[in-house]
């Protein structure tokens, strides 16, 4: 079992900077992937990012490419979303999610933890 729980949100402007956090519980959080999602209101929850179980790998939606940076620190079970450059439609909340599968994945799907989320908000 792995409890996640989000961090780091608030409002802003455009253009400003905000890094979210997730801490996660349980002594196999190394082994997992996770990857971060967000849902604005009324649509359907959207892939962000995702970083593989040694953080070699890293995997963006295009539309955050470039401004957002997906890390881990597998010794704190923390994951973290550096979001730059940010921008009016990169409001939503944001989840955390954790794969026991390891390599990342894109497909919500295939997550088997989430979060409770984290509110970002950004005005123009």
């Amino acid at each position: 079992q792995v409890q996640l729980v989000e961090s780091g949100g608030g409002l802003l402007q455009a253009g400003g900077s905000l890094r979210l956090s997730c801490a996660a519980s349980g002594r196999t959080f190394s082994s997992y992937a996770m990857g971060w999602f967000r849902q604005a209101p009324g649509k359907e929850r959207d892939f962000v990012a995702a970083i593989s179980w040694s953080g070699g790998s890293t995997y963006y939606a295009d539309s955050v490419k470039g401004r957002f940076t997906i890390s881990r620190d597998n010794a704190k079970n923390t994951v973290y979303l550096q979001m730059n450059s940010l921008k009016p439609e990169d409001t939503a909340v944001y989840y955390c999610a954790a794969d026991r599968r390891g390599w990342g994945t894109r497909a919500s799907g295939e997550y088997e933890y989430w979060g409770q989320g984290t509110q970002v908000t950004v005005s123009s």
